[in-house]
């Protein structure tokens, strides 16, 4: 079973691949800063499934959300706030490689992506787009990695 090196490494090179194929092609040309930011996101995607273990994945995911949780308690958004401790809670409730390692959640758990900016800020979803797709694509390399499919 591959460790979270090797999914930080798969989820890299789905991301530079997939820049580099669209760049080529001419669909998208992201600068420097957007694509860095594109790979961060695909590789937090490809760590994210192994959120139901004991993982380096798991204690940065957590740790990110108790962060953003105290910062929305802080500032009385109690129901943003809700929202982000039932969603992390989620993960606990199914076996590893259960639910977190299917092809319908590498789908919609990345939607965050799209919903938070539009949900919390009014923004609107195109700008996001990328984003979503990089953070799907790692997702997806991690389930290749573990032979999921």
């Amino acid at each position: 079973m591959p460790g979270f090196k090797t999914h930080i490494a798969g989820a890299a090179a789905v991301a530079a691949g997939a820049l580099a194929g669209t760049s080529w092609l001419g669909l998208y040309r992201p600068g420097f800063e957007t694509m860095v930011c594109l790979g961060l996101f695909s590789v937090l995607g490809g760590l994210f499934p192994d959120v139901d273990t004991d993982s380096k994945g798991r204690r940065f995911f957590y740790g990110a959300a108790l962060v953003v949780d105290g910062i929305l308690i802080f500032r009385q958004q109690y129901r943003y706030a809700s929202v982000l401790g039932f969603c992390a809670l989620l993960p606990a409730i199914g076996s590893h490689r259960g639910w977190t390692h299917s092809w319908w959640a590498a789908l919609l758990i990345p939607s965050s992506v799209l919903l938070a900016p539009m949900l919390l800020l009014g923004l609107p979803w195109k700008p996001f787009f990328p984003y979503y797709l990089a953070t799907v694509l790692g997702y997806y390399s991690h389930l290749v990695l573990d032979r999921k499919f």
